[in-house]
């Protein structure tokens, strides 16, 4: 509860007024400053020219979950040492940034290309104004992902803190921190040419470079270490993938089923939550096969209690 307590998750209200997903005029002290000294700036600039990417949630979202998959958890690795993990990402403004340009490209190629086989095949010619205007948007969309993490993974460190007794309090939670972004753009140097990595449902596995793969909520997640696989362009998997739509999911599993499937878990035990359920996810251990050749695993993880939207 402490947890839940320190990082608002979910949606509510249609994600207006009042919403529980986001801060309501409460948010702490690191949210506005962090919001002020690392991301207004360049926001303000971006908006500046495409003003509908600054009609809605904002700075209310800094260090919260969302929704979906979006999970807070911790969990023990082989030797029971403890792990905290969460994932998230750019929240309601990187989804209103990512809508609004690509209605902006369709409309562009309403303009230039008569042929286009498929409205969802529009893009942005390199060095148009729109593409380099999309890329600074993006950018500035994965920065504050990464903000958005750092502030909830800071709220979940208090949490744990102040719910431990006091001679435990000072524990050291710094012996290794991984972050890696996942459905994101980046500019990479492979097969002797630059190019722009569109990476969905996919991190960077650079070799040397730590990653994060998690699978469902009950079954097991992994830190993981890139192989720098260049027929992959470097890249894994970001995490088990769905078996099922989330509609299936609910129709075809019952609480008790999703009890006893996460029953060493601490979490959501409600109808609300089945579309999670670990059954509606690919098998981890499968997952993990199919890219030995991408990773090596280091750390094998097991949740002892997970936070979901």
């Amino acid at each position: 509860y402490a947890v839940e307590r320190a990082i608002p998750h979910g949606r509510s209200n249609g994600g207006g007024r009042g919403d529980k997903g986001a801060w309501r005029g409460d948010e702490p002290a690191e949210v506005g400053l962090r919001f002020r000294n690392e991301l207004f700036s360049d926001f303000t600039r971006i908006a500046a020219k495409h003003p509908r990417i600054a009609k809605g949630n904002l700075v209310n979202h800094l260090g919260t979950l969302g929704t979906g998959n979006h999970f807070v958890e911790m969990c023990l690795d082989e030797t029971d040492s403890i792990w905290l993990m969460l994932h998230s990402g750019s929240r309601g403004v990187g989804n209103r940034i990512g809508m609004y340009f690509i209605e902006l490209a369709k409309k562009d190629m309403r303009k230039h290309v008569h042929d286009l086989p498929n409205k969802d095949l529009a893009y942005f010619k390199a060095g148009s104004d729109h593409f380099d205007d999309y890329l600074y948007a993006v950018g500035w969309a994965q920065r504050f992902a990464k903000v958005n993490r750092e502030v909830m993974m800071n709220s979940f460190l208090k949490a744990l803190r102040e719910s431990v007794p006091e001679s435990l309090r000072e524990f050291q939670a710094d012996l290794l921190a991984v972050d890696c972004h996942h459905n994101y753009v980046n500019r990479e140097f492979h097969f002797g040419e630059d190019l722009l990595i569109t990476r969905k449902g996919a991190v960077c596995a650079e070799k040397g470079r730590y990653g994060i793969i998690p699978g469902s909520m009950g079954a097991k997640s992994f830190i993981v270490q890139g192989k720098g696989n260049a027929e992959s362009y470097n890249s894994c998997s970001h995490g088990a993938g769905r078996l099922m739509s989330r509609s299936e999911a609910k129709r075809r599993f019952s609480v008790e089923e999703h009890m006893r499937a996460t029953s060493q878990v601490e979490c959501r035990k409600d109808r609300d939550v089945i579309d999670e359920t670990p059954m509606a996810y690919k098998p981890i251990d499968k997952v993990m096969a199919a890219q030995n050749d991408l990773v090596e695993i280091k750390h094998t993880l097991r949740q002892i209690l997970c936070v979901k939207g």
